[in-house]
């Protein structure tokens, strides 16, 4: 059976953008896979906390040696990565907030990026584990920055997406949203005719 994990990211959960958008792609995908199973998770609903110390350390320490405080860190940890593992499909609703990704899914990546789990060093360099998906990205911006020095999400997410192994990533763009009406809503129509497209 198909899995697809959803992520919604924007501050204003399903408010958001970025997230109506996830949700139609998510909702065409639905409909050509109706056996699939869908997971979604809204990181302004339930965000995780960020990294800090007392974290970084759970996730480095050897397990006979972990504090039952560590392990509980872990085990969220375990938890998010499994729930990764079992997809075949990754969607983010990605908003841009001050030319970067929003603070929770940067808490999301540092969860699941975990040495030994999701990527392995070699001498060659870093190889990711998470292999064989399809990620899909759609972000939604209030201005124009695709294709621009100050589009700092599109290298980053995908980046780090390659990082754990997943390589095969599509992004759909709706921007210029706070540039007026009439434009907000061509950028919308040309996404979801896009997302139409990718769903199908």
């Amino acid at each position: 059976m198909k899995t697809l994990l959803q992520l919604n990211t924007s501050l204003f959960s399903t408010g958001g953008q970025s997230s109506q958008l996830a949700d139609a792609f998510v909702a065409e995908w639905r409909r050509r896979h109706p056996d699939a199973h869908v997971v979604s998770r809204d990181l302004a609903a339930a965000p995780l906390p960020h990294l800090d110390a007392e974290r970084f350390l759970s996730f480095l320490a050897k397990p006979e040696e972990r504090t039952p405080r560590q392990e509980a860190i872990v085990a969220e940890s375990d938890a998010l990565i499994e729930e990764l593992k079992s997809a075949d499909t990754l969607v983010i609703g990605l908003p841009m907030y001050n030319f970067g990704i929003p603070s929770t899914l940067k808490a999301y990546f540092d969860h699941i990026a975990r040495a030994g789990v999701t990527f392995r060093y070699t001498a060659e360099g870093p190889v990711g584990l998470l292999t064989g998906k399809k990620a899909y990205v759609f972000a939604a911006r209030g201005g124009l920055y695709a294709g621009t020095p100050r589009d700092t999400q599109t290298g980053y997410v995908r980046d780090f997406l390659a990082f754990i192994g997943i390589t095969d990533v599509e992004f759909v763009y709706a921007e210029g949203l706070n540039m007026g009406e009439a434009g907000k809503q061509v950028a919308l129509a040309n996404a979801r005719e896009r997302l139409a497209q990718l769903a199908a």
